[in-house]
């Protein structure tokens, strides 16, 4: 991690990752399907009302609703927002609206990205239309975005069975959040002291309880926590768990062990993987000691001390 502005804070850009499997109903399948070949369909509520994008339930009663009807390609903005710095995978790579559309024959508002020169351009009640991109897969995607129309409504709708050759039944979308994290203030102080090999927490005025990893305050008592105190190095097993399937991306051979460790002056224990013992020899009040690797900023492993187990009174308060 980096320093941030203020010295003792750290800062870091993290990213979470995944890809979002999603199997389709009857109505998203058809309305998907619909986009590929540029029709746009939504769903007639028990209130004779139209949803676009359609759902599968009522919205008012629960009840499930399949009656498709095409709306038009065309709508009117029912509220805006300028975004002058488009991000990664945006619908446009230059500055655009985001609105809310009615369309045409739909009693509910699509959100997507307009097309517009400036923010002055854009206006609640303002006509716009639907702009294809070239190549439809059956997504969302495949509205590039809409743009400024100057017809007038007239839409009628009509009703549609939603059956399409090669319906699109399942969807997937790659899912990305990109964010700085900061750990605050406590738990930076604990990251550098790590780097130093030592274990450092904060002990509660109140209940004297020492955090490890600090949290800035105490949960129980809710009081800030400022006073540092280091503990360990040694600590004792309190509970553990044997791990038998190998995660991906983890040079670690099963089966090993993840245990909590209560680290000597510690109020609660942390955990951490224990080597340099059979695995079926790891237990419950085991005394144990961290391993650095080289250029290491936190513990590989937890080994045994060799000293006597500790006594299960001495830390039954921190299972």
């Amino acid at each position: 991690m980096t320093g941030s502005a203020a010295p003792d804070v750290l800062r870091a850009p993290l990213v979470v990752e995944f890809p979002f499997t999603r199997s389709l109903g009857p109505v998203q399948s058809a309305f998907l399907t619909g986009l590929r070949e540029r029709v746009v369909l939504g769903v007639r509520g028990g209130d004779g009302r139209v949803v676009v994008p359609p759902v599968e339930y009522d919205p008012v009663t629960a009840e499930e609703i399949r009656e498709l009807v095409e709306v038009a390609p065309t709508g009117t903005v029912t509220t805006w927002a300028w975004n002058p710095s488009p991000r990664r995978d945006q619908p446009l790579d230059r500055p655009f609206a985001w609105v809310l559309v009615k369309l045409d024959g739909a009693d509910t508002s699509l959100l997507h990205a307009l097309d517009a020169a400036g923010p002055e351009s854009v206006h609640t009640g303002m006509r716009v239309r639907i702009r294809w991109a070239e190549e439809r897969t059956g997504a969302i995607t495949d509205i590039a975005c809409f743009e400024p129309y100057e017809g007038g409504k007239g839409h009628q709708l009509t009703p549609h069975r939603g059956e399409f050759a090669d319906a699109v039944t399942g969807i997937v979308a790659p899912a990305r959040l990109d964010y700085t994290y900061s750990p605050g203030r406590a738990q930076s102080a604990y990251i550098n002291a790590l780097s130093a090999r030592k274990t450092v927490g904060e002990r509660c005025p109140s209940c004297r309880k020492v955090y490890v990893p600090p949290r800035g305050a105490c949960p129980t008592c809710g009081v800030a926590t400022v006073e540092r105190v280091e503990v360990g190095p040694a600590g004792t097993v309190t509970t553990y768990c044997i791990v038998n399937i190998k995660a991906r991306n983890l040079d670690i051979e099963v089966p090993y062990v993840y245990a909590h460790i209560a680290l000597d002056g510690a109020g609660l224990a942390l955990h951490g993987r224990i080597g340099g013992i059979p695995y079926d020899q790891v237990r419950m009040g085991l005394r144990v000691e961290p391993v650095w690797t080289e250029g290491g900023r936190y513990p590989d492993h937890y080994r045994p001390t060799g000293e006597p187990d500790a006594d299960y009174e001495t830390y039954k308060e921190l299972i």
